[in-house]
């Protein structure tokens, strides 16, 4: 049980922290909302409308790809506190106590997660103004894709902040590697409209699935993609659970070479 209770504290230490950073919010939910207005809106200008069923223009298409850049975002700034720990000393005052390394980085993954989720459903409260709506069963597929996505993020954004060292190295490392995955996940076009070159990029891309169990939930049925809605999601949560494993071995042998 203490070892749970140890987890929660971490989690929660996480909501704390932004609570008490809400330029985080600002940054967060502001960037992708600009990014739909006048991204989407230029975008529908020049480019063919894609086949959507509301048929609102291409800012219907672009929302849910938008919802993902929150979930991105949110995952950078949240990982960012594992840098910031390590040099306070918080981590390694963890780290000399009892609790054993999966369980560090379970409860912080955990948090970054919850402050995901949080700002990606305030994010989808805009949906309306796409022509969605958020009153059908579907929107519980939407919420399946919203968790996954956070988890596989926060994971694989705790991965990256372990082994670096500077704010500034984790920015420029995530931008490289989280941005290409956002862009190639359906986000700007979709799957069945893409080269044969780049329809393998979107299958090897883990957001791909999480996007598409977000579409379908919005609009209320499947949106085709290369796989069925329940292998989408057991995709996501996989590549969660294989970082998350990851930056338990990862600490656990950082311990052991400081040992």
């Amino acid at each position: 049980m203490s070892t749970w209770n140890a987890q929660w504290v971490l989690a929660l230490r996480e909501l704390k922290r932004f609570y008490r950073q809400r330029s985080r919010l600002i940054g967060s939910l502001i960037s992708p909302l600009v990014f739909w207005i006048f991204l989407g809106g230029g975008l529908g200008s020049a480019l063919p409308l894609p086949e959507t069923p509301l048929m609102k223009g291409y800012v219907e298409y672009f929302y849910p790809g938008m919802v993902a850049m929150v979930i991105l975002f949110a995952s950078i700034f949240s990982n960012i506190s594992v840098i910031e720990d390590r040099h306070t000393g918080f981590l390694q005052s963890v780290r000399v106590s009892p609790l054993p390394p999966w369980a560090l980085v379970s409860g912080k993954v955990f948090g970054t997660t919850l402050l995901a989720v949080l700002q990606a459903l305030l994010f989808l409260a805009l949906a309306p103004l796409a022509g969605f709506s958020l009153f059908h069963p579907g929107i519980f597929l939407a919420l399946a894709g919203i968790f996954s996505m956070s988890f596989a993020l926060s994971a694989l954004g705790f991965f990256f902040a372990w082994k670096l060292d500077s704010v500034q190295g984790f920015h420029s490392i995530m931008n490289v590697v989280l941005m290409p995955l956002w862009l190639l996940s359906g986000a700007f076009f979709p799957y069945d409209k893409a080269t044969p070159f780049l329809k393998v990029l979107m299958l090897l891309n883990p957001l791909s699935y999480g996007l598409s169990l977000l579409k379908s939930g919005l609009y209320g049925h499947e949106v085709p993609f290369a796989v069925s809605l329940e292998l989408s999601l057991a995709a996501t949560v996989l590549f969660g659970a294989v970082f998350l494993g990851l930056s338990a071995l990862l600490v656990s042998k950082t311990e052991e070479v400081r040992t």
